[in-house]
Formats: structure tokens, sequence, C-alpha cells
């Protein structure tokens, strides 16, 4: 009884304003706080190289347990492109009119795959590395941008039995291959834009995840990955916000900007006007505002 009378009363909490200044004092700070922008742009930086090696190890583990390794890297495209060819270009003939139509339709394959890839790996970078994320500090970003430097990896694989593709059909190797280069940046760009934006939805709602492969299939349907944008749009049944929805569309800028870098018969007159302002736009907006989006929930990754 005595000892319960000789024990001194709790003492209060200080006031929140106090705990503050007191942390201040003693350089302590919120535990997985959100950086500034530029600061958050400086740790990315700074861990390009986990970037690209995480990128280059999950390529590398992928297809480990193949007996054929990485050649499924170039054989999973080339296969989708053969029953694309069976399908569309000699069942329902969208071949006739369009010349190079292999060429034509490995590249829009191949350029899709990339895209369509990368939003995948992008929508399950967090959920599906809740692991990681728990247990290290790093800018959960790294994880979106490295699965669509995998993917660009994996795309620059097919590039050469693209390339094999190209020659064997007769299309000849022109200055105009270079033009390419800038054209897998942007698209780059605006994957790892969109990427982020899926990877902080999918960590909120993972079912997400599940309904992805149903709107990319939509989206590959008029992408015009399989048949000309331009000998529909020429047609005047379609109205005018249609036609100018599907040149606009992202993913048929990107492949058609890839067909008229590597194809010779791909003229500039197919392509939409202004394509690479509209190409440039898409990235910038995608790239941005996607990596924006993502930072401002940086600190609620991996709780809950």
């Amino acid at each position: 009884m005595s000892q319960a009378l000789d024990t001194p009363p709790p003492t209060p909490a200080p006031p929140g304003d106090d705990l503050a200044a007191l942390a201040a004092r003693h350089g302590l700070t919120v535990s997985g706080a959100r950086p500034t922008l530029a600061e958050y742009v400086r740790q990315l930086w700074a861990r390009r190289h986990f970037i690209g090696a995480f990128s280059t190890a999950k390529l590398t583990s992928q297809y480990s347990q193949a007996k054929l390794g990485q050649v499924w890297q170039v054989m999973t495209p080339l296969l989708n492109a053969a029953v694309y060819y069976f399908i569309f270009g000699i069942l329902l003939g969208t071949k006739r009119g369009v010349p190079d139509y292999i060429p034509f339709l490995v590249t829009g394959v191949f350029i899709w795959t990339f895209t369509q890839s990368s939003i995948l790996a992008g929508t399950r970078a967090i959920s599906g590395n809740l692991g990681l994320v728990r247990a290290l500090h790093f800018p959960r970003a790294a994880l979106p941008i490295s699965f669509c430097l995998q993917q660009l990896q994996q795309l620059l694989f097919s590039m050469c039995a693209l390339v094999v593709i190209l020659l064997c059909f007769g299309v000849p190797v022109s200055v105009s291959w270079l033009l390419a280069v800038p054209a897998l940046v942007l698209q780059f760009t605006f994957n790892a834009g969109v990427a982020m934006a899926m990877a902080r939805m999918g960590a909120k709602t993972p079912d997400i995840a599940q309904l992805m492969p149903f709107v990319l299939r939509t989206w590959m349907y008029v992408s015009g990955v399989m048949w000309s944008i331009d000998k529909l749009t020429q047609k005047d049944h379609l109205p005018r916000l249609v036609t100018l929805a599907l040149e606009t569309n992202p993913a048929a800028v990107y492949i058609d900007l890839m067909r008229f870098a590597l194809i010779d018969s791909f003229h500039a007159s197919q392509l939409p006007p202004h394509v690479w302002p509209a190409a440039t736009a898409w990235a910038l907006i995608a790239g941005v505002g996607g990596f924006i989006y993502f930072w401002k929930s940086e600190e609620t990754y991996g709780r809950g």
C-alpha cells in the first residue's frame, strides 16, 4: 500500500509541437517520410547502378528454368507475330494493300510488347515485391523503372531478330534506322511514366493487376499492331473524332515511328500529322506526370 502511494504520477506527454521540437533538436526525422521531389530525384540517380543491376538480374532469371533459356526472349514475340499473321494477315486479310506486311507486323508486335510488358510489370512492381519494399529503404520508383529497363533490354534482344527479318524480306539498311534511337527513348519514357502510375494504383488495389491484361488487349486491337491505321483512316465512314483518337493513340504513335525508321516502304505520308511532337508530348505527360503521381504516395508503399 505504501509502495503504491510512493509511486509518482505518470508524467503527461508533451504537446505535439514540443515533441516535434525535441525530435528536431536531436536530429530525428519521421521514418519513411517522403523527401522533396528534387531530393527524390537525387536519391534515384544515386541508385542508378542498383536499378541497372536489378533489371539485368530479373531478365536473366526470367527464363532460367526453361531449357532454351534466353532464346525465349526472341521466340516469344516471334511466335505471337506468327499467330497474328495467320489470324489477321491470312484469315482476315489485313495484309492486303500493306507492303512488306511481315516486317510491318513483326515491328508492331515487338514495339507493342515493349509497352504491354512494361505496364504489366509496373502494375505489380510494389504489390509483388512487398518483402523488398519493407526490408530496405530506397526510393520506390526504382522498382517500376527497373522493370521497364528490363523490358527495354528484352526488346533490344528482339530487335536483333527483327533486323534479320528485315534483311530477309529485302528491306535495305538505311540511315533512317538511326531514328529508332530517339523513338525508343521517347517510348521508354512513356512506358516508365505509365508503369509508375500503375504501380501506385496496384499497390493500393492489387486486383487491378487482374484487370490490366483485358485493358491492354483492347488497347492493342486499336493500336494498329496487326493492321494499318493509315488505310483505315483514309475511308470517309469514320467520324473525325475517331480518326483523331486512332492517330494520336500513344501506342500507335510509337509503333508508326519505329515502322517509319526501319521499313523503307513505310513512308512519311502514312504518319499522322505532327507525329514527333505527339510522341514527345505523350512521353512528357506520362513520364513527368506518372513520376510525380508515384512520388506523392512514397511514404505509403509497403504499409498496411
